[in-house]
């Protein structure tokens, strides 16, 4: 069991008096830092690996929505369908590398590039140590979500550049039935919970299928979705990238709506990923400043003729100092 505070207990750094006791100290950092990334691979596997089904109920500030999701893993092909069972009427399904949206009201679908499951970035060495030296991970007991034995985890931030994460797992499987964001307060900004859930239950295509075996002739399909990055030097520097945040791609992609190709860099924690945007500014481009929907906050600036975008769930002022200090190398 993971105990709460600094991996590498203050009593030690002050006396620092012997070689003995400073591997004793990096021996726990480095066990410490493996519970926490093989609770994130195990979750992330299961997110993959498992047949379930189940009613998720998402809470962003005081909106609430409802949907069924069912994931279907058949020899090593994901199916998934998420339909919308409260406001106007959605349906989403996830297969091989497309994305299809529709939405029966608007008589629209929307059919994207399926982008790799986020639930967790990969992790890489460097993330698995920074996972503790920036996050204090505890185990905090278990109990029951939808009607299943769950595992509590929290990863709490060690500054305020940084949201905490608190998950309930199932205890055999280790599939995620719930996840919460926290503010530096302890109050909730946003949350998913099962409010019901199937593990490994017997699932056919036709379930994860859209309703519509064809797309009817009078709605409308709209392709979108990024382009493939092209992974190259895009010439940009960012000067103040939090502590433990370590580049995990850098390129070039078509983004829709966007006449021209768009710089795209990607940070990460190993717990959530920052993006930047980087693309020619236009008189047309107004949105200037911070928004924020739940946890994910946006902070664009411009920088000489050039417009920069920087997005990702932390608290705002990270984003903020980010995109300030954007800069052409």
């Amino acid at each position: 069991m993971m105990h709460q505070g600094s991996a590498v207990p203050r009593a030690v750094l002050r006396a620092a008096i012997g070689v003995v006791l400073l591997a004793a100290v990096l021996g726990a950092s480095r066990a410490r830092a493996q519970d926490a990334a093989t609770w994130l691979t195990e979750v992330t596997q299961a997110a993959r690996l498992l047949n379930y089904s189940g009613t998720i109920v998402f809470r962003q500030g005081n909106r609430v929505e409802t949907f069924r999701l069912t994931h279907l893993n058949d020899n090593g092909q994901e199916w998934e369908k998420l339909v919308s069972l409260d406001g106007p009427a959605r349906e989403i399904v996830r297969s091989g590398n497309e994305v299809r949206q529709y939405l029966p009201e608007a008589k629209v679908v929307r059919i994207e590039p399926r982008t790799i499951r986020n639930v967790f970035p990969s992790l890489s060495a460097e993330q698995i140590g920074n996972l503790t030296q920036f996050y204090n991970f505890r185990r905090i007991g278990g109990e029951r979500i939808a009607g299943q034995t769950v595992d509590i985890v929290v990863f709490e931030p060690k500054d305020g550049l940084r949201y905490a994460h608190k998950f309930w797992s199932h205890t055999s499987t280790g599939l995620l039935l719930k996840a919460r964001l926290l503010n530096e307060k302890g109050e909730i900004i946003e949350e998913f919970a099962f409010s019901d859930v199937s593990l490994n239950p017997k699932i056919d295509k036709e379930s994860v299928k859209p309703s519509w075996a064809t797309v009817p002739p009078d709605w409308q399909v709209k392709r979108g979705g990024p382009g493939e990055v092209v992974q190259n030097d895009t010439g940009w520097n960012v000067g103040k990238v939090p502590p433990g945040f370590t580049k995990i791609m850098e390129g070039i992609r078509k983004l829709p709506g966007k006449p021209n190709p768009v710089a795209h860099i990607v940070y990460s924690d190993g717990l959530v990923a920052i993006s930047i945007f980087i693309e020619p500014f236009t008189v047309t481009q107004t949105q200037i400043g911070l928004t924020q929907a739940g946890g994910l906050a946006q902070y664009t600036t411009r920088s000489d003729a050039f417009l920069v975008t920087v997005l990702g769930e932390v608290p705002p002022a990270t984003v903020r100092q980010i995109a300030q200090s954007v800069a052409r190398r």
